[in-house]
């Protein structure tokens, strides 16, 4: 797979993500998909397979009111791509013990893709 058609493919799936349309993110995934979210060094959520990833996704859409993951740079690594991110959201419920609904929320991190079968079978969130 060529390092264009991994950009192509992260590109369709920051495109969705940024849409709210699960089902357009679910179509760049493995079935084998595997998600990990790493907040300071620690993962705060992983899940096994596009069923799981899409009940997370959902869940997390109803979450934000607005939302965008911007990409301010992308290096090859071995077979992987790692994206720099500018994420911001507009927090559409409050989180227990955390912001209220309408926050905004700001955050720079990184992700992480890799591939196998010309799709993507790691996303790994990291901030």
């Amino acid at each position: 797979m060529t390092e264009d058609e991994k950009i192509r493919l992260v590109r369709q799936y920051l495109a969705a993500y940024n849409r709210f349309d699960v089902p357009g993110m679910l179509e760049v995934l493995h079935p084998d998909v595997r998600f990990e979210n790493v907040s300071d060094r620690a993962t705060t959520l992983a899940t096994e397979g596009r069923a799981a990833f899409a009940e997370q996704a959902e869940r997390a859409a109803r979450m934000f009111s607005e939302r965008e993951q911007g990409v301010t740079a992308i290096t090859s690594v071995g077979d992987s791509l790692e994206l720099a991110i500018d994420y911001t959201g507009v927090l559409a419920e409050g989180i227990p013990g955390g912001p209220p609904a309408g926050q905004r929320i700001e955050l720079t991190g990184t992700a992480t893709f890799s591939f196998r079968d010309r799709l993507i079978s790691l996303l790994r969130d990291e901030s």
